[in-house]
């Protein structure tokens, strides 16, 4: 006999106890999973019997976990959301005309996403499913078929392309009222929006003011984020000057809805590039979908390959 099949109670049973745990009722687990009730409550005796467990307590205005129910309800919901998560990235990784992409919370939301609405016009055929994650690096391209990647381009295991590079100046909200800045040194005296970069890899206010020959100064008192997303959004509500990467910022610069703050700007040696595997066969969908990003990113107003090595 099976070992799984000898020592673990029937799959059916735990995704039928996973819906009743989360439901808090035995009649919305059996709508949500198209059962009767009367099929949902035999499951439940299954599992019960099966483990010689209490799972349920019945009150008199409904069930609640017992102990041993709460318990077993956590590691399921875990196990059964990361093996639908498996399930569907394996689909999608063997569909024909769908498209994987690993990308940063920022890049897929101010770069990629809106570009994906272009593509899906003129490509509708093709799926393109993202998978935004701050915890990135070459190891993680392997199960995707392309990471748009940041970093210096030169990965030994990766195919990469320049998509766009690393441009970051000071920006605020336009109500925020703020002295003259005719040098770099007078941001310093300004109410700045940290960001806390020492688990990852990302520029902060202590790289920017060093390109410039200056030393961060430290204030326990500044709002700090440690995310680029959340300071972002602490800069457009008005809270202080933050980084801004050009990607992030340019269109709301262009519609009035935040200023540059002073001319100084920091072109960096890294840039985020298109990457892929060595190692991986691109299918037609990804092939096409490499070809258009790349025309668009040449397309784009921000910093070319020719910027990035001058500024260097």
């Amino acid at each position: 006999m099976n070992r799984y099949a000898k020592n673990l109670p029937p799959l059916d049973s735990l995704i039928t106890f996973e819906a009743v745990g989360r439901n808090g009722s035995f009649t919305r687990a059996a709508s949500e999973l198209c059962l009767t009730q009367s099929a949902v409550s035999k499951q439940i005796r299954v599992l019960e019997n099966n483990l010689k467990l209490a799972l349920f307590e019945r009150q008199a205005r409904g069930i609640c976990l017992t102990h041993a129910g709460a318990s077993l309800f956590s590691e399921v919901s875990t196990l059964l959301e990361r093996l639908q998560h498996s399930v569907n990235r394996i689909k999608v990784a063997h569909s024909p005309n769908a498209v994987t992409v690993l990308c940063t919370h920022a890049v897929a939301q101010f770069w990629l996403f809106p570009r994906l609405l272009a593509f899906n016009t003129e490509h509708p055929a093709i799926t393109v499913n993202i998978h935004a994650s701050n915890d990135i690096d070459e190891s993680s391209v392997a199960d995707y078929d392309f990471c748009i990647l940041y970093g210096s381009g030169q990965w030994s295991s990766l195919n990469a392309e320049l998509l766009f590079a690393e441009k970051v100046y000071p920006v605020a909200h336009p109500s925020l009222p703020l002295t003259t800045v005719s040098h770099a040194a007078d941001l310093q005296g300004l109410p700045l929006i940290e960001l806390d970069a020492s688990g990852w890899n990302c520029m902060d206010w202590r790289d920017w003011f060093k390109h410039f020959g200056l030393e961060h100064q430290d204030d326990a008192q500044r709002p700090t984020f440690n995310q680029v997303t959340l300071a972002y959004q602490a800069i457009v509500q008005g809270m202080g000057v933050g980084l801004g990467w050009d990607f992030m910022v340019r269109d709301k610069i262009e519609r009035g809805e935040l200023r540059r703050v002073g001319p100084f700007e920091f072109f960096s040696t890294n840039a985020d590039h298109l990457a892929h595997s060595r190692q991986k066969t691109l299918s037609d969908a990804a092939l096409t979908f490499q070809r258009w990003l790349l025309d668009e990113a040449r397309r784009d107003p921000s910093p070319t390959c020719q910027q990035l090595k001058v500024h260097a």
